[in-house]
């Protein structure tokens, strides 16, 4: 067991906690949300309700720190923490802060109790010059739900096993069972390891519900599947047939597509290349490699930068980004030089996770949790509620993971991300100079609660504590902007595919939610919500040099670690030569950055689609309600990270 001690919440605090009204920012679209990607099935059968969710999660980080400070014969006291245990609860249901979609997905289960943090965990990274352990490791966090970032840094050593005389493995029905499988494979080309034939029997059948971690088994198949790619790969490349950086794209991006399929709840991935790789730069051209459609979606597509010497190659690049958005932008020397722009924080982070918003060393996990500022009625409020954020990003690095080479590297940098969102809501509402005021202030709060949590645990303060996360699915629930964005429109049609034989779609369904058949996928139906944004503008109100200028405040006033962002652009307005000129003058004062045009297209079931007002008003007099009490046994699934980093 990783953690023995557990806290748990007083029957007078539960009480007060299921008292207290839920403040979902989009009503019924938010409620639909939260059941589909964090509502866990309880032992009775029946889902939980944020309430249950949220008692879950505050039990769990508390858990995590009082287990440890006992281990380590460090005083708790349990009056304060029940104290402050319910304060942060309340501030959860009203959806002034929150952890993490992983945190509110994991954190508080069996799962964590006995297998340790790495499913709280939202970023990773690894370095790939070790490809066979850098798979491993990668799948492995994959599997659990953490956004994995990899470079093109294998050397390309390979050669053919003797497949006549093959070892005999049955894979074990585990996530290790798989891993080791891949593991074992990757090795007998790249290491002279032997050639295996795999024996699925073990593995339970599709539709078997995952009882500790949650989900749906998706049976062998998917592994099935990445095994026979693995070899066409790898086969392909000594062959001669395809580059080094297609074999380590393709390979990592396999593993992410046997993810999503094996049901997993995402498989987020950022590749990251040098920007001198035409081959790298040409990953995502579909006409030039038809046959990567079906698996380059997985990853977004980045180049490395490593200092001002290298933006000579920016002009060679817009045009791939004027066309598809990608490769997006990752400047070295600031991710190892600044926290915030300007303040020197060394730091030996050369990899990325898959939104762009933390630097990471080959290992590392970094976890986030979120303010809402436009929720905030005053500085003093805002400062509290960062107090609780950083308690909870500062409590889940005390608790090891199961691999070895990660809590290394964890413990030394103890790197959280504190992030704000709603930042464009706020502009619009407060001002840009209340906005400077309060980052400032905040900033200094987060670092100081932050090391008063390292003191009193006996542990480093974390290297870099802030970040603005892209806050997809999150911000849903709050119901503001998400990130550093402006929204896409004011007034929209929300979309969302659930699975048709689901009960979460039985219960929308019966209840009279708008819903159609899914054209793409005959499993699903698509139901319809109204959503609305309190705010004046949208971002195609918004000029790049605005975006970029938000961006580059965020950055300078806030982020220690980096902003996540898509900067959007009209392509009628901007050509590649006015892209590169944007990015030269922006990317010395940023980390990170990605740049994507406008898309006009209108297509069938869109996920976002353009409403008026009246429509707007029209939609919400005929939502119904829901009894939600009804809902039982439904198995929470989400979106993939890596669509909500563009989308958002």
């Amino acid at each position: 067991m990783y953690v023995e001690h557990f806290f748990r919440l007083s029957k007078e605090a539960q009480e007060r906690i299921r008292q207290e009204p839920v403040a979902f920012g989009f009503g019924l679209f938010s409620k639909v949300i939260f059941y589909r990607s964090y509502s866990r099935i309880k032992e009775d059968g029946t889902n939980e309700n944020f309430h249950d969710v949220i008692i879950r999660t505050i039990e769990g980080i508390f858990s995590i720190r009082k287990d440890y400070y006992i281990k380590h014969h460090l005083p708790f006291d349990e009056e304060a923490w029940q104290r402050e245990a319910l304060a942060m609860a309340l501030a959860m249901a009203r959806l002034k802060w929150l952890p993490p979609g992983r945190g509110l997905w994991a954190m508080g289960t069996r799962y964590i109790y006995e297998r340790g943090s790495a499913a709280l965990y939202n970023c990773a990274a690894v370095d790939t010059a070790d490809i066979a352990h850098a798979a491993d490791w990668a799948m492995d966090m994959l599997m659990v739900g953490a956004g994995v970032g990899f470079n093109t840094a294998w050397g390309g050593k390979a050669t053919k096993p003797d497949k006549t005389r093959p070892k005999h493995l049955v894979i074990e029905d585990s996530k290790e069972g798989w891993v080791h499988s891949v593991r074992l494979l990757i090795e007998a080309y790249t290491k002279g390891g032997p050639f295996y034939t795999f024996d699925y029997s073990r593995i339970r059948p599709a539709g078997t519900p995952l009882k500790t971690f949650g989900g749906i088994a998706a049976g062998p198949e998917p592994l099935k599947r990445l095994h026979n790619a693995i070899e066409r790969i790898f086969d392909a490349y000594i062959d001669g047939k395809i580059s080094k950086t297609r074999t380590i794209v393709d390979l990592f991006n396999e593993i992410g597509v046997c993810v999503v399929s094996g049901n997993i709840r995402r498989s987020a991935q950022i590749a990251i290349g040098s920007p001198e790789d035409e081959e790298f730069l040409e990953l995502k051209d579909y006409t030039k490699h038809p046959e990567r459609a079906e698996i380059g979606w997985v990853s977004n597509n980045s180049v490395l930068l490593k200092n001002l010497d290298d933006f000579d190659a920016i002009d060679a690049i817009t045009p791939y980004v004027y066309k598809d958005g990608e490769p997006g932008f990752l400047h070295l020397e600031n991710m190892q030089k600044y926290g915030r722009f300007g303040q020197e924080i060394a730091d030996k982070a050369w990899l990325s996770n898959p939104c762009g918003e933390i630097a990471l060393e080959s290992f590392e996990l970094c976890n986030l949790a979120e303010v809402f500022l436009p929720k905030c009625t005053s500085m003093q409020e805002f400062l509290q509620l960062l107090e609780y954020a950083t308690f909870y990003a500062s409590t889940v690095n005390l608790l090891p993971t199961h691999r070895p080479e990660t809590n290394a590297i964890v413990a030394r940098n103890r790197r959280i991300g504190v992030s704000v969102s709603g930042v464009a809501d706020f502009i619009e509402k407060r001002g840009l100079t209340t906005l400077l005021h309060w980052l400032r202030a905040g900033y200094e709060h987060v670092r100081s609660i932050n090391e008063a949590l390292a003191r009193a645990a006996g542990i480093p303060s974390s290297i870099k504590v802030t970040t603005v996360k892209p806050s997809g699915t999150i911000s849903l629930l709050a119901g503001t902007s998400p990130g550093m964005h402006y929204p896409l429109y004011r007034y929209a049609k929300r979309r969302v595919r659930i699975g048709k034989d689901t009960p979460l779609a039985t219960l929308l369904a019966k209840a009279g939610v708008p819903h159609e058949e899914d054209i793409y996928d005959s499993s699903a139906l698509i139901f319809s919500f109204a959503v609305h944004y309190d705010n004046p503008k949208e971002v195609g109100d918004m000029s790049v040099w605005e975006q970029m200028n938000i961006l580059a405040l965020l950055q300078r006033e806030w982020s220690d670690n980096m902003v996540s962002n898509t900067i959007q652009f009209d392509p009628k307005l901007y050509s590649p030569e006015d892209l590169a000129r944007i990015l030269k003058e922006y990317l010395p004062m940023l980390k990170s950055t990605t740049l994507l045009p406008k898309n006009e297209e209108v297509y069938p079931q869109m996920p976002f689609e353009k409403i008026t007002k009246e429509e707007y008003e029209a939609m919400k007099a005929k939502e119904p309600s829901i009894d939600w009490n009804k809902l039982g046994g439904h198995y929470a699934t989400s979106e993939d990270c890596t669509k909500e980093c563009r989308l958002a």
